[in-house]
């Protein structure tokens, strides 16, 4: 699929924006903005980024032109769909995920690309720095320091006994080994022991899975990116035929029945995309906007679960809870 038939599909969806924002619509130039996905649509986040580009003026055929790519959880699919939106000149390049902007980046370096949903951009490669990224580059990350140990404490809290954890995350993604990593060096620092257990297809969850059914694992932690995230459903089904607590990245695994997840509201983030967009279109340097880390961070818990494991929520977590699921 591309742009037309992905317009098509979002048109019964996409709000009509009010008369003051077209208003406000930038006279002059079509711009073509060039979206790339490592799923397939819809996708709300993509909504959220084209509704705050509607209030910023810019709709479909409306100052802007979109031009939708999507891997269809075909990673290795990106390198091409990037170089033709990179073939087309496309004004700027929204890349959402890690490896669609690594993508990205390798097909241009002179096409400004806003990258969202980027775990650690500095440590892939993507920029030099958060504060002035240099190049063609910015956007905003997902890294945030504390994370990595305040979800095991998280997970402590309600399941005391977890040593050992395991960990799903995806071995093929440069941005999941780096947040492996840093988990591992959370887990060392609070005296706990976790299980790398990498997933990057559909045949490796079975020995993942083998791990998990062995014994050797006692709880588990599961990195998100756009495989795990496709994949939740069965993720969080296994942690529950195990029996076994379990803590996420996003509030949309414990939807599908998981536990409890604290990470970033990554619906909140999308908007910032659109205004790096804008900036752009009016003539900023993406080198010289800064890398945005996450502020607000989102603690879901799913009571229902939580019976089913046999856990008693402490009140004090109930109380941080952003949601809590009954």
């Amino acid at each position: 699929m591309r742009r037309r038939e992905f317009i098509r599909l979002f048109s019964s969806t996409v709000v009509a924006w009010p008369l003051t924002a077209r208003a406000q619509q930038p006279p002059g130039k079509m711009r073509r903005l060039g979206v790339l996905l490592p799923g397939a649509p819809p996708d709300r986040l993509v909504e959220a980024m084209q509704g705050r580009l509607g209030e910023l003026g810019y709709s479909e055929g409306r100052g802007v032109a979109f031009e939708f790519r999507w891997a269809e959880g075909k990673l290795e699919r990106l390198t091409q769909l990037a170089t033709e939106l990179a073939d087309l000149k496309v004004d700027v390049i929204t890349a959402f995920s890690t490896p669609a902007a690594v993508a990205a980046q390798k097909a241009t370096t002179t096409i400004p690309i806003v990258f969202t949903l980027v775990g650690d951009p500095v440590g892939t490669g993507l920029v030099s720095n958060l504060a002035r990224p240099g190049g063609n580059v910015t956007g905003l990350s997902l890294l945030a320091t504390e994370l990595a140990a305040k979800r095991l404490e998280i997970l402590e809290e309600i399941a005391p006994q977890m040593s050992p954890l395991g960990m799903f995350f995806n071995d093929t993604n440069p941005s999941m080994v780096l947040s492996a990593h840093r988990s591992q060096d959370a887990a060392a620092k609070l005296g706990l022991t976790i299980q790398s257990i990498g997933v990057h297809d559909l045949i490796s969850f079975d020995s993942a899975f083998a791990v998990v059914e062995s014994g050797r694992v006692a709880a588990l932690l599961t990195l998100i990116d756009p495989f795990t995230h496709e994949h939740r459903q069965r993720i969080v089904d296994f942690a529950a035929q195990q029996h076994l607590p379990a803590i996420y990245d996003a509030r949309e695994f414990v939807q599908s029945g998981g536990l409890i997840s604290y990470g970033p509201n990554l619906l909140a983030m999308q908007p910032r995309v659109a205004e790096y967009v804008d900036k752009i279109f009016k003539g900023a340097k993406p080198g010289d906007l800064p890398v945005e880390q996450p502020t607000k961070f989102e603690l879901v818990i799913n009571l229902k679960a939580a019976k089913a494991l046999g856990l008693a929520v402490p009140p004090a977590l109930l109380a941080r809870a952003d949601e809590v699921i009954e």
